[in-house]
């Protein structure tokens, strides 16, 4: 039941049959790395992810200097590479990289309060969330099309996983069942899909996920929204809210009036494209008061179209 990647990837490590660099051939073009399906090859430092690698030979049918060849490996000559390069390091410390983490330190010192200002504002509530999200079809990525489709040709290789910006990206455990372990899932809970963000589709080097124009996946339709409105915090403890239309990059979720000053969401299904950001942002636990289900085959979404509203934000609105 081991998914063809990850088994690949772990062999890989320990094989002595590999892609490898003549250094003294090579005159460091790039065209290797360009080539390579799973962007794996550091052509600057002649290194390969040998994990990542899946064989597929571009780099060696693209190299004009034949620098790079398929074959066993010297792991003695690579050991003592290692050293000297390890040796190098620590005569010349990397003062940039202390810079960094200073940096970083006193920025985290700065925003810590500002983060403390913002938990303040956001509404937090005081009961648990009873009703359960019905999902139907889990939340494939962006360029899959459709389920079937996407299980049938992705190796669950974990390149779209490990290069998602926003993490969104998870390796599914139940959500595909047995045959789809460690492909990767929308996991709206742990973060959401960035609007104007292609990366997954454009490193998947089997073409599970095919590559998509930036304006083509803003009107590809994921999943619908699914509003639940005995779990929503306006509803059970009338309290202001309004994190997942204020987060909604489409306004599928807009806000309407509900009782006295309090509005609630509603969600426009053909506006929507499923990216999550309204069930990332709400508060609600343990289950959310809106959450994405998935659909079997990826749809086209209507352009959204921004529309002034006509109702007015309450004056407390928490954001």
């Amino acid at each position: 039941i081991c998914p063809v990647g990850t088994l690949l990837g772990l062999i890989s490590k320990v094989s002595f049959l590999r892609i490898k660099f003549n250094e003294s051939s090579c005159s460091r073009c790039g065209r290797c790395s360009v080539g390579c399906k799973s962007s794996c090859i550091d052509f600057l430092k002649h290194d390969i992810d040998v994990s990542r690698c899946v064989g597929c030979f571009n780099c060696i049918n693209s190299c004009p200097d034949k620098a790079i060849s398929y074959g066993i490996v010297n792991f003695k000559r690579k050991k003592k590479t290692e050293i000297e390069k390890t040796q190098k390091s620590e005569e010349a410390p990397d003062v940039n990289k202390r810079r960094i983490i200073a940096g970083s330190v006193l920025f985290m010192l700065g925003l810590s309060g500002y983060l403390k200002a913002q938990e303040k504002s956001m509404p937090k509530p005081t009961k648990d969330s009873t009703v359960k999200e019905n999902r139907k079809y889990p939340v494939c990525p962006p360029g899959g099309g459709s389920l079937e489709d996407f299980n049938k040709h992705c190796i669950a290789c974990s390149l779209c996983i490990t290069a998602c910006p926003n993490l969104v990206l998870q390796p599914s455990i139940r959500e595909y069942g047995l045959t789809g372990i460690m492909q990767p899932v929308m996991d709206y809970h742990k973060s959401f899909c960035t609007y104007n963000c292609t990366v997954c589709t454009e490193i998947c080097p089997t073409q599970a996920l095919k590559p998509l124009m930036l304006e083509a996946k803003k009107l590809t339709q994921l999943g619908k929204a699914i509003f639940i409105k005995d779990n929503c915090i306006v509803k059970t403890e009338k309290t202001a809210c309004g994190a997942c239309s204020e987060s909604c990059p489409t306004k599928a979720v807009h806000m309407i009036p509900y009782e006295g000053n309090l509005v609630i969401p509603e969600v426009t299904d053909d506006i929507c494209i499923g990216c999550g950001h309204c069930e990332f942002a709400c508060p609600t636990t343990p289950y959310k008061a809106i959450f994405v289900d998935g659909n079997a085959v990826h749809m086209a979404a209507k352009k959204p179209v921004n529309v002034q509203s006509d109702m007015k934000t309450p004056v407390e609105f928490p954001f």
